[in-house]
């Protein structure tokens, strides 16, 4: 004896004219209720209009009980989409990790652990040969399993606001003695300025971070990551207190300019009217 055996295990089984229980449920529930509307209407209203009355909700009941929508029937599918729809929403955000501090090496306090900061650049590994790639790669691996504590990578985008950088130019473009760079920076900084008004440039950023018990070895590992990626070729920095400051500020407002190039005062330094002390 053979059976066929259905793809879906779960398909319900068909129990007359082709039909599963629940669609000859609903569609006898369907031609009872019709019934009794037109039995309502018979002496009413000629039989030709109490029959066009009928074919609607017929149609409705046929395709509720016959329809298939993403891989379910369609009355389950209706009968889901309105328990979500009154069902309550509730957000469930988790608990943000405390920071007590940051010292003036980069290391953030979070109370139980530590963590250090180190920024890079990416690599450009579809325009090396096949032999540059696997040392590339292998290196990279290397880096991932000498790994002994937790470490997140974080790739973010974010606008840049090129305006700060085009200042930055222009007053520099005025210290300068020579006519000729000093009208070059001038020219470059009127670009970042026009490049600004038109586009809408966007600049991402590669921030890794080395969670460690201790502060001294949350600032080893990340001095020896940044020296690991930069044997690999990424310009990388270990971030130190301002930088710091200045990464997570962007990073919990996405109002704030993108621009962690200026220094930031650490909560326990003192700012006067010359700078920070």
């Amino acid at each position: 004896m053979r059976a066929r055996i259905p793809a879906d295990i779960d398909t319900p089984d068909r129990v007359a004219y082709g039909l599963t229980a629940r669609q000859l449920a609903i569609l006898a529930v369907a031609a009872v209720l019709l019934y009794g509307l037109y039995s309502s209407l018979a002496g009413l209203v000629p039989t030709p209009v109490a029959v066009g009355v009928l074919v609607p909700p017929a149609g409705a009941a046929m395709a509720v009980a016959l329809g298939r929508r993403d891989g379910v029937g369609l009355d389950a599918w209706l009968w889901a989409g309105l328990r979500y729809r009154r069902r309550p929403r509730r957000i469930a955000a988790p608990e943000l990790p405390s920071a007590a501090g940051i010292n003036a090496d980069g290391v953030i306090d979070t109370g139980a652990q530590s963590v250090a900061l180190v920024a890079c650049t990416t690599v450009n590994i579809g325009l090396r040969t096949a032999d540059e790639q696997a040392a590339l790669i292998g290196g990279y691996g290397r880096w991932l399993n000498g790994l002994s504590t937790p470490v997140q990578i974080v790739v973010s985008t974010r606008r840049v606001d090129l305006s700060r950088q085009a200042q930055r130019v222009s007053d520099h473009a005025a210290t300068i003695t020579s006519v000729g760079l000093a009208a070059v920076a001038r020219d470059y900084a009127a670009f970042l300025d026009q490049v600004a008004e038109q586009r809408d440039p966007l600049w991402r950023t590669v921030t890794v971070a080395h969670t460690a018990a201790q502060p001294a070895q949350a600032l080893r590992q990340a001095e020896h990551t940044a020296g690991v990626l930069a044997g690999l070729g990424a310009s990388t920095a270990v971030l130190d207190g301002g930088a710091a400051l200045a990464v997570l500020t962007c990073a919990v407002d996405a109002y704030t300019p993108a621009d962690t190039g200026w220094p930031r005062a650490l909560a326990d330094q003192v700012v006067t009217a010359g700078g920070a002390a």
